[in-house]
């Protein structure tokens, strides 16, 4: 296994972590300082979108460095 396809596993990895956070919403991360910055901002809904977006291009990234 090369470098890039180690990348592309972790980033996958990362992706379904950051969708984890988005839909169980855990308190312990959620009353994180950033965190609250971000749905103060965005609002919650905001906040959970802007999580999908960032887990599903992680894991696309992932994919794409895996095959590429």
């Amino acid at each position: 296994m090369d470098g890039m396809a180690a990348l592309g596993i972790i980033l996958i990895i990362y992706g379904i972590l950051v969708l984890g956070i988005a839909y169980r919403k855990p308190q312990s991360i959620w009353r994180m300082k950033k965190i609250m910055f971000f749905i103060r901002v965005l609002g919650e809904k905001g906040t959970v979108v802007f999580f999908d977006v960032w887990g599903v291009a992680a894991i696309g990234l992932g994919i794409w460095l895996i095959v590429g």
